[in-house]
């Protein structure tokens, strides 16, 4: 797409850049709309979306390459918030749901790091389910409400 197109259709290259965060993070790639077993389903999209062959999470790598440009990584973070955040903290309710939703997605992040990105082997050679298990663990506790 040329310069001109971009100005044309979106006003500039960071606008443009601000409709891809959006178009990225609006689907439910992870977080699942079920409050009923969140955690649960939060931790097997994760070791199934991670593993070795797996689709790539385009909206991480858009906040993996964004974080070196200072606008780039505050419209992924607006992204974040406004998409994935506030969807999880609107589930959760409750008192600080959107600090717990937010450490939530530190994990998600974290674990999808160190799964697709560094490939680290201990997790990578996990068991599945063992593996699921404990990120449910984790992740129940950060959900549910002190």
């Amino acid at each position: 797409m040329s310069a001109m197109m971009v100005n044309r259709y979106f006003g500039s290259k960071e606008n443009l850049f601000a409709e891809v965060v959006d178009t990225s993070f609006t689907p439910r790639t992870v977080v699942p709309d079920d409050l009923t077993r969140l955690s649960h389903g939060i931790a097997r999209a994760l070791v199934h979306r991670t593993g070795p062959g797996a689709d790539e999470l385009s909206p991480f790598l858009l906040t993996l390459r964004s974080v070196s440009n200072p606008r780039s990584a505050e419209l992924a973070r607006q992204g974040i918030e406004r998409h994935v955040e506030r969807h999880l903290a609107e589930l959760l309710g409750g008192e600080r749901a959107r600090e717990r939703s937010a450490l939530a997605l530190s994990v998600i992040l974290g674990v999808w790091l160190m799964r697709s990105i560094i490939g680290d082997t201990a997790l990578l050679e996990a068991d599945l389910d063992g593996l699921a298990r404990h990120l449910d663990g984790m992740l129940a506790g950060l959900l549910t409400s002190p």
